[in-house]
C-alpha cells in the first residue's frame, strides 16, 4: 500500500471519521483553471485526490464527466501534461494522496513499466482503471508494484461472494465500491443497499471502503460517511467545473462546495460516535 494513502486512512480512523474523496477531471476546463482547483481541494476540506485521465471512450462515466473529458481532450490533455501537474502539486502538498483513474489505453500507449515509474515520481499514489479487471492485470501489476503505486479496484453491487476474493486478490490502497450498477452521475444509491454492500466487501479484504456513483450533495456524502470509510464525489464538482467554461471564479466555486462536502462528512461522522 502506498505511504500517503496508508496513513491517511489511518489518521482518519484516528479520528472517528469518514474521509472525502474528490474527483476532477485534469485539463478540464484548461490545465491552468485544473491545478488552480486541485491546489486548493485539501484545503477546502478533500482527503483524498482523484484525478481523472481524459480519454475519448470513457465507458462508465455518465454525460457530465464525458463531456469533461472531451473539453480536456479538446485542449489536448494527455499524461504528459497530468504528471507534470502532479509534480507540481507535490511541491506544496506532500502529504495528500493522489489517485489517478481513467481506462487503460492512455496507459498501455505510455508504457506501463514507463507510466509506473514516472507516475510515482511524480507523487502519484494509486491508479484506478476502471477496463482492466484482474484476469487482465498480470503484465501490469509487476510495474505498479516495483513503483510502490497502489491499484485500486472497483466493486459493484453485482459482485457476490464468488466475484468478490478475485477482484480484491490484487488489490491494495482501498476498494472503490460503485453504489450504482450503470455510469456515474444519473442517480443515487440507497444507504441501506449499500451499507450491505460494504459489509459483504469487508469480509473479503481488510482494505477501506470507500464509495462513489451517485453523491451529489453534503447529506448524501454524510449517509455514506456512516458507512463506509470515505465518500467519493466528482460528477457534482464535474457540473460546477461546466458552469464556468472560462475558469474565472472556478476555484473559489468548487473549494466552497468541497468545504460544503466535507462538512457534512465530518459532521456526520460525529454524530454517528455520539
Amino acid at each position: 500500500m502506498s505511504g500517503r494513502i496508508q496513513r491517511r486512512f489511518a489518521a482518519l480512523r484516528e479520528e472517528g471519521r469518514a474521509g472525502l474523496i474528490t474527483f476532477l477531471t485534469a485539463g478540464d476546463p484548461d490545465m491552468a483553471s485544473f491545478e488552480e482547483a486541485l491546489q486548493g481541494l485539501p484545503q477546502a476540506g478533500a482527503d483524498l485526490i482523484e484525478i481523472g485521465m481524459p480519454f475519448s471512450d470513457p465507458m462508465a462515466d455518465g454525460p457530465a464527466i464525458q463531456a469533461a473529458g472531451l473539453r480536456a481532450l479538446a485542449k489536448g490533455t494527455n499524461l504528459h501534461d497530468i504528471l507534470p501537474a502532479v509534480a507540481r502539486f507535490r511541491e506544496r502538498d506532500t502529504d495528500t494522496p493522489i489517485v489517478l483513474m481513467g481506462y487503460y489505453n492512455p496507459v498501455y500507449r505510455y508504457g506501463g513499466d514507463s507510466f509506473a515509474r514516472d507516475a510515482a515520481a511524480a507523487g502519484v499514489d494509486g491508479v484506478i482503471l476502471v477496463d482492466l479487471p484482474p484476469e487482465e492485470a498480470g503484465e501490469f501489476l509487476p510495474a505498479l508494484t516495483d513503483a510502490r503505486l497502489d491499484l485500486i479496484r472497483l466493486t459493484a453491487p453485482t459482485s457476490d461472494d464468488q466475484r468478490l476474493p478475485i477482484v480484491v486478490g490484487d488489490a491494495s490502497g482501498f476498494i472503490y465500491h460503485v453504489a450504482i450498477a450503470g455510469i456515474t452521475g444519473t442517480r443515487s444509491a440507497d444507504a441501506a443497499d449499500v451499507a450491505q454492500a460494504v459489509a459483504r466487501i469487508k469480509r473479503h479484504t481488510s482494505l477501506p471502503v470507500a464509495v462513489g456513483f451517485g453523491i451529489r450533495t453534503p447529506d448524501q456524502a454524510a449517509a455514506i460517511a456512516r458507512i463506509a470509510d470515505a465518500a467519493v464525489v466528482g460528477t457534482a464538482l464535474v457540473e460546477t467545473i461546466a458552469a464556468h467554461p472560462t475558469g474565472a471564479g472556478l476555484a473559489k466555486a468548487l473549494h466552497a462546495q468541497v468545504a460544503a462536502l466535507a462538512e457534512g462528512v465530518r459532521h456526520a461522522r460525529l454524530q454517528a460516535a455520539h
